[in-house]
């Protein structure tokens, strides 16, 4: 047990990334405070309008449709650590004055769209830049677990903050809320300035000089000759459009379906990243880039597990469907996200990362408002499971484009357990030199 837990954590014996998983830590815990301080205040302020909710959220991941990009070109040209200064620098400067704004009771929903806004141009600049950031704080051969740690940190806060918002909430109303937050995002600030330079792993990357020279572009060049890339990056983004607006639908199923408080919102998004703190860790032992049936394979559980949340007619059943749903978000976003990382060359990492980051939030825009009328509309639960569905098609359509391609077989195995497995297609000769052949896969040269 004791190697096995040093295995799992070992990206931490690395002082750098240390000190950036705990300042992360520390300021996501205060931003999922504010993200169910904000639900909650927009909620008071719109009369329970699932409809605002939704263009909150579409405000807040709109600059990360516009600017994403243009960040990744950033992450690959300058110093990834001194862009991660500025662009938590400029979140913490947001954080304080909304607060205040919250705290002063002069706060209006048109000061909450302002500063989703705001927030999103921020992210846009930090997110592609810390995905891209990790390799050099560990090195390519523990990138695995330092992505798999660094999502377990994320649902960590996942879990505490919106445990911890619920009873603040509850007692001192969401102003105080907004600033804890605040004060927390300067924890990753402190950290950053007090890493070593000499300790980063920036020996793959080009020259300065030549690092001038890139392009948008190029990435998207890159990207497209890739089909191992493409596939990952075009399930998140239907996936991610239709079923990943949790932060939407859970705080809608609660107040309206449920007609329950505060406190039980942050129940349902509690057990959420608890099932997803679970599938980041069972990913942390993986050593290597991980196959594209692990991700078709998660993002089926997903998806399956997304349309029965919605279709749950009980409050207990939702709160228990929500761990393995958890889960399979989890273990198919992470999956999906190193399989586009181990697979692409240092030189455009940064601005590959912004594509990613793209599909993966970018597409909030387009799917938020959506999923909030739906919720408004129909109801909460339809929103869920119809978004469930969505993604379960999409997800079985790529898998049956795979296995076309590949001339693979997926196989039912009863004994000892029910399993299913990928049967590889058969190898076939080609004529080598002389009398000799030589067996390969009928895939050879496919990614």
């Amino acid at each position: 047990m004791r190697t096995k837990l040093s295995t799992m954590f070992q990206s931490l014996q690395i002082r750098n990334y240390r000190l950036f998983a705990s300042g992360q830590l520390i300021k996501l815990i205060g931003v999922w405070m504010m993200f169910i301080a904000q639900d909650w205040l927009v909620l008071d302020l719109s009369g329970d309008s699932a409809t605002a909710l939704g263009i909150v959220t579409a405000l807040q991941f709109a600059p990360v449709l516009l600017l994403t990009l243009l960040s990744g070109r950033l992450a690959d040209r300058y110093d990834k650590r001194l862009l991660l200064f500025v662009a938590n620098a400029f979140w913490s400067v947001l954080a304080l004055g909304m607060s205040l704004l919250v705290l002063t009771g002069l706060v209006q929903l048109w000061h909450v769209y302002l500063f989703a806004v705001l927030l999103g141009v921020a992210n846009a600049v930090e997110v592609p830049v810390r995905q891209a950031f990790v390799s050099e704080l560990v090195g390519t051969p523990l990138l695995p677990n330092a992505l798999a740690l660094s999502a377990a940190t994320f649902n960590s806060a996942r879990i505490i903050g919106p445990a911890l918002a619920g009873i603040a909430i509850a007692l001192v109303d969401v102003g105080p809320v907004f600033l804890v937050s605040a004060l927390s995002s300067l924890a990753p600030l402190a950290n950053v300035v007090r890493m070593n330079p000499a300790e980063l792993y920036r020996e793959d990357l080009r020259p300065v000089k030549e690092r001038d020279s890139a392009k948008v572009v190029d990435g998207l060049r890159y990207v497209a000759k890739r089909p191992d890339l493409l596939l990952p990056m075009a399930l998140m983004s239907i996936i991610g459009m239709s079923l990943f607006n949790f932060q939407i639908t859970l705080a809608a199923l609660a107040k309206t379906v449920f007609d329950t408080g505060a406190a039980s919102f942050g129940l349902f998004t509690t057990t959420l990243a608890v099932g997803s703190l679970a599938g980041a860790l069972a990913g942390s032992g993986r050593r290597s880039r991980p196959s594209v049936w692990t991700v078709l394979g998660a993002a089926v559980a997903c998806s399956v597990f997304g349309v029965l949340v919605g279709l749950a007619p009980a409050y207990w059943l939702v709160v228990a469907l929500l761990l393995p749903t958890g889960f399979f978000v989890l273990y198919f976003a992470q999956a999906a996200n190193q399989r586009v990382q181990l697979g692409t060359d240092a030189a455009f990492r940064g601005r590959v990362m912004a594509l990613w980051v793209l599909v993966f939030l970018g597409t909030n825009p387009v799917g938020a408002p959506l999923i909030g009328w739906v919720a408004e509309t129909y109801g909460a639960g339809v929103s869920i499971w119809a978004g469930g569905l969505i993604s379960l098609t999409v997800a079985l359509i790529a898998l049956t484009w795979q296995l076309r391609r590949s001339g693979a077989r997926i196989r039912l195995r009863v004994n000892p357990l029910p399993r299913l497995y990928v049967v590889p297609p058969p190898t076939v000769d080609l004529p080598g030199r002389g009398t000799c052949g030589t067996r390969v896969p009928a895939e050879a040269g496919v990614r």
